[in-house]
């Protein structure tokens, strides 16, 4: 018997790459001759890199980039085993995490770090770049990104406007001639599951803009901000970022991708899944082992074990999901390819109890374990 394990980080306790370990090590308590294969998991937003970097034996990168608030942070990226790919998650430069609480303010914050994180990927040989949209705690529309990689973005007196969302209702031109040459010989595919437009009531600011620390008055600043980005993209360029669905995720910088870097948007998942080849890893495969942290509503549309179940359930394959909690609307997973779905936690427990990382393992083992004594049963 094989088994295939693709799992997703349980967010607050596990990586991905501790759940599959836990997982197989139940396993092998059962049957330490059982052939087992752990394939590392994410959904395009955190552990993305990770993920990709383990299941590609790649190397993670460590550098200083410039921070959301302009000062130096550590971020990490990733070089998959192809030496070519680098994976890079927006966060890790400008994400909500870095900026405290009470300095959070879209309306200063920057995403430069980002194009930094790119500029270094490209000195290292990197052309190909997956891009992990999600969790930043800016709405500049990409612009301090593109600054980054030689975009020059001025004012009506042909001066540079500044950082962050307020600055970009100055903006009266935009100057490519000094953009890093190499970047017309790199390709872009972008982990993106939100459709929003760049601005508007379904916009970058009035739907993510309040969770940055933007106020309602802020709000509809940035919006104004952004609005006027556009127009003045489309009169220099022919670009019309209200027709690119997705072009306000993280604060715009969907759209600078889509119209500056010639990107690609995929679903998060089903971009992941084709960097790990999931397709050709289930060939022999008789059982697959998938999950996450809890399995709800949410995970139907579009979550990792969904993106799992479907392709194993085109080659009938047999896939078990397990989770810290689920709920009735887990239900419909039934209908997309999971056979059936467990929770890992086996009595009343306070949630902190339950997302203890040492609890969290040992009933993700557990529960792989009694599993597997069941099916052996009968296999």
């Amino acid at each position: 018997m094989k088994v295939l394990i693709a799992i997703d980080s349980f967010k607050g306790s596990l990586s991905s790459l501790k759940a599959s370990e836990a997982i197989t090590k139940g396993i092998k308590e059962v049957d330490p001759n059982m052939e087992t294969v752990a394939l590392p998991l994410a959904d395009g937003g955190e552990g993305t890199v990770e993920a990709l970097v383990a299941a590609t034996n790649g190397s993670i990168i460590t550098t200083t980039v410039t921070g959301p608030l302009g000062g130096s942070v550590e971020a990490n990226y990733g070089i998959l085993g192809n030496q070519n790919t680098a994976v890079i998650e927006v966060a890790e430069a400008c994400g909500l995490p870095l900026v405290p609480i009470s300095h959070r303010n879209p309306a200063i914050t920057t995403t430069y770090g980002v194009g930094e994180l790119i500029s270094d990927a490209v000195n290292k040989g990197c052309r190909d770049f997956i891009i992990g949209l999600g969790g930043s705690a800016t709405n500049d529309a990409g612009v301090g990104m593109l600054q980054a990689l030689g975009y020059r973005f001025l004012d009506e007196d042909y001066q540079e406007i500044g950082y962050g969302g307020i600055e970009l209702m100055k903006l009266g031109h935009i100057d490519s001639s000094k953009v890093r040459p190499d970047l017309k010989e790199s390709s872009f595919r972008i982990a993106c599951d939100v459709h929003n437009p760049l601005y508007g009531p379904n916009g970058a600011a009035y739907v993510f803009g309040p969770q940055k620390g933007a106020s309602s008055e802020m709000v509809e600043e940035l919006d104004q901000g952004l609005k006027h980005f556009a127009a003045i993209v489309h009169k220099e360029t022919g670009i019309n970022f209200q027709h690119i669905a997705g072009a306000g995720a993280a604060g715009g910088l969907g759209a600078a991708f889509a119209g500056f870097l010639n990107s690609n948007m995929q679903s998060g998942i089903d971009l992941v899944l084709e960097v790990i080849r999931l397709a050709e890893q289930l060939k022999d495969v008789d059982l697959v082992i998938t999950g996450e942290g809890k399995l709800d509503g949410q995970t139907s549309m579009g979550k990792a074990p969904v993106g799992v179940a479907a392709k194993a359930s085109e080659q009938g394959i047999p896939v078990i999901a397990l989770a810290g909690g689920t709920t009735k609307e887990a239900e419909v997973l039934n209908t997309l390819g999971v056979t059936s779905y467990f929770s890992i936690v086996n009595g009343p427990v306070s949630l902190e109890e339950a997302m203890r990382p040492e609890n969290a393992y040992y009933n993700l083992k557990t529960s792989a374990s009694q599993l597997l004594r069941l099916i052996k049963a009968f296999y």
